[in-house]
């Protein structure tokens, strides 16, 4: 009777510990799938849509000032210019984004100077072929897009700062009071009282100085130095300046107080 109790009692026992070893088998296949699965999510192969998607952000970040590029549509609001020499360059237009023309992409090629354009006449000259331009960015968006006059285009001669262009310059020495108008970039006029402008060039050695226009503040006690970048957004729209020229280049701008 005892024997009979005893293997009956063995039989079950061995049952429950084969069900509870199958159980704890099962669990860690489950567990080893769900980690294959979570290694093959992170692996190169399977994040790939995951990295275009990072790619087609190109340019997020990017800052810097692209001259004499060539500037093509990609998508809207989304751009690409090219530089000889450097890698091409993704960058978006935001609502802040200045856009020049000199004929190609708005206003008059043969205007003296720039003229603003909006974002979808940009698109329209970009969509019809490279537009030569000069982009500065920052975050990966454009700040301005500047289009180059057409004697100022990539490889060609006249370029500020060539010899063709000091020329243009006709290597004027001397000092002139009056108002500075944007011309092209680096290249600026100054207006006597009366009416005669004379273009010159600005170079790295040029030292401007503000008073509240150009940079600075109007209250100041004293003038303060100002970045080319600062001077082109104040002459856009015009502003007082004396202006000392040598061999057709500005050495000094100092703004009106």
């Amino acid at each position: 009777m005892m024997n009979r109790r005893l293997r009956k009692a063995l039989v079950v026992t061995t049952a429950i510990t084969a069900g509870l070893l199958m159980t704890a088998c099962q669990n860690e296949d489950v567990d080893d799938n769900a980690s294959a699965a979570s290694a093959a999510s992170s692996s190169p192969a399977a994040s790939a849509k995951g990295a275009e998607a990072v790619a087609s952000g190109t340019g997020k970040g990017v800052s810097g000032s692209f001259k004499n590029g060539k500037v093509t549509h990609l998508a809207p609001g989304k751009y690409i210019v090219s530089v000889p020499g450097r890698t091409d360059q993704a960058f978006f237009i935001s609502e802040d984004t200045e856009i020049w023309g000199a004929g190609g992409i708005c206003g008059d090629a043969k205007g003296q100077s720039a003229t603003e354009c909006t974002e979808a006449e940009l698109e329209a000259a970009a969509k019809k072929g490279a537009v030569s331009a000069d982009v500065e960015m920052k975050d990966g968006a454009a700040v301005s897009v500047t289009e180059r006059p057409a004697g100022e285009q990539p490889g060609s001669a006249e370029q500020p700062g060539s010899a063709e262009g000091v020329a243009e310059g006709k290597g004027v020495n001397g000092t002139w009071f009056g108002n500075v108008s944007y011309l092209a970039p680096g290249k600026y006029t100054v207006s006597d009282i009366k009416g005669v402008e004379q273009a010159f060039f600005v170079s790295e050695d040029t030292e401007i100085w503000g008073a509240g226009d150009i940079c600075g503040d109007a209250e100041g006690q004293s003038a303060t130095e100002c970045t080319e970048a600062e001077l082109e957004r104040a002459a856009r729209k015009g502003v007082g300046a004396e202006v000392t020229l040598s061999n057709g280049i500005a050495t000094r701008i100092v703004e009106d107080a």
